[in-house]
């Protein structure tokens, strides 16, 4: 081996170890300001204030992301032929975007909420709309072969923004001025991390090509609304509290609703490795190797799920207590009363990592359109369930309209994947 051969290996094997350690790192940041932000406003602004962040940060203006996201990453990231330019990726998402913003508002003005609350969940669907204009830039990092890029942006916008936002509460307690700080600092961050760097990279084309902006909602749409759906149904329960409840609800619910990122990240961790050898198996009609590595990995992810319900059963009162100490004397009791109900999340959050195991599993069968009809009757049964429980029982309420809908979700997953799978081997034979 010669020395320039030697030199590119080790090249190449540097920026894999960058690609993975700071992907990584920026997961982790995103996940993690996801789930302790909330908490950290109960702590400086108060309940009512923390409850409406709660609801508009992890749920409409996730929704709302969603939207201007649109499916495409998985479709650009693996557009390695160029069928589109990023352009004409740059394009769509500017157009999704300004149709998230304006969904946004239209929600905003049926909903009669307050002109503060409203001012706070505007605010916080564009940082959020932001979030999502980020991601065509960290995707095209990513389609470039420069993942290390795609997780400093997450890094660095995120330690941005969450840092703006914290100081500006911590110095004022006016939940709106930090919400404003907090969206210029994304801008900034979009800006410095994404944009700009983006321009330094060669090769990258600009323009947009006719109907490329069609083509590509044709190719991604059916995802986008399955994809949009799950997160109704897996929200339903929140929308149903700030529908039907006082604000701090929102903010007691979202705190015990934690747990469920914390088993979607290790989730995910169990399960991407895998999905490139199961697609392999798939695809080469292996199949007795396919159902037995689908199976080990339900049993990983259910002997997880078995521990953290054993462990929130166990610990969930005195976890909560803790919570509340930091939180302040004026959260006493407050959030140890759900303990019962904090157990039901864990569950429920269990029941979601396995469905989302068969989602992939019936995507790599290309059974799309069975995954959308999982998720439209699923989002039917949600508008109605969630609604009711809440009224008829409060946060508890919520917890079992949770479980029910994720068990319930979980079980089609498992049943369509598994008989596509039969039907597939018998023809097959």
């Amino acid at each position: 081996m010669d020395r320039w051969t030697a030199a590119l290996i080790r090249t190449r094997a540097n920026r894999e170890q960058s690609n993975m350690l700071w992907n990584m790192a920026g997961s982790f940041c995103y996940a993690f300001s996801s789930m302790v932000l909330s908490f950290l406003v109960m702590r400086l602004a108060g309940e009512a204030q923390g409850g409406i962040f709660a609801f508009g940060f992890s749920t409409v203006g996730q929704q709302m992301f969603l939207l201007a996201y649109f499916g495409i990453r998985p479709f650009q990231i693996t557009d390695g032929a160029g069928e589109y330019q990023f352009g004409d990726y740059l394009h769509h998402r500017k157009l999704t975007c300004l149709a998230a913003v304006g969904l946004g508002l239209g929600y905003l003005a049926v909903s009669r909420y307050s002109l503060e609350k409203a001012a706070i969940l505007f605010l916080l669907i564009g940082y959020k709309v932001l979030d999502g204009f980020a991601d065509v830039y960290e995707s095209e990092f990513q389609r470039q072969g420069r993942l290390y890029l795609t997780g400093k942006s997450n890094t660095f916008r995120t330690i941005l923004s969450v840092g703006v936002f914290l100081v500006t509460l911590t110095a004022g307690r006016d939940l709106a001025a930090a919400c404003i700080a907090a969206v210029l600092a994304q801008g900034a961050g979009v800006w410095l991390f994404d944009v700009t760097v983006l321009r330094c990279l060669p090769g990258v084309m600009y323009e947009r090509r006719p109907g490329s902006v069609q083509a590509l909602t044709a190719s991604t749409v059916l995802l986008f609304v399955s994809v949009f759906l799950d997160f109704y149904v897996f929200s339903a329960a929140k929308y149903a509290i700030d529908a039907h409840m006082y604000d701090a609800a929102s903010g007691y619910f979202n705190v015990i609703f934690m747990p469920t990122s914390v088993i979607n990240l290790a989730a995910g961790f169990v399960i991407r490795p895998f999905l490139t050898s199961l697609t392999y198996l798939w695809n080469e009609r292996r199949f007795s190797e396919f159902s037995g590595k689908l199976l080990r990995i339900t049993a990983v992810i259910g002997g997880l799920s078995v521990l953290a319900v054993g462990a929130t059963a166990l610990l969930g009162r005195p976890v909560l207590a803790v919570l509340e100490w930091l939180l302040g004397p004026v959260y006493a009791g407050k959030l140890t009363a759900y303990s019962g109900s904090f157990t039901l999340i864990v569950l429920g959050g269990g029941f979601y990592a396995v469905l989302n195991l068969y989602y992939y599993a019936l995507v790599i069968m290309r059974r799309q359109r069975t995954i959308f009809g999982i998720y439209l009757v699923m989002a039917a049964l949600a508008f109605w369930l969630a609604p009711a429980m809440v009224i008829s029982r409060g946060i508890p309420g919520a917890a079992r309209a949770y479980l029910i809908l994720m068990a319930l979700m979980a079980a089609a997953f498992v049943g369509f994947a598994w008989g596509d799978y039969a039907k597939e081997k018998r023809r097959r034979a």
